[in-house]
């Protein structure tokens, strides 16, 4: 995925640009392998989303 997003736009204007797509996407990888709905993931607090892997 991150190949894609750079070939559509041509690369990343920032690093933290990048950073912030990357933590994203893992994120959505985790839930969906988890079997979590991603929406919901995002919208919950990070302290949520830690106690429920750690469960």
């Amino acid at each position: 995925m991150m190949k894609v997003r750079m070939k559509i736009s041509g690369c990343f204007r920032t690093s933290s640009g990048a950073a912030i797509f990357a933590t994203l996407r893992s994120v959505l990888s985790t839930a969906r392998k988890q079997g979590w709905n991603p929406l919901q993931i995002l919208a919950s607090a990070p302290s949520a989303i830690l106690k429920a892997l750690s469960a």
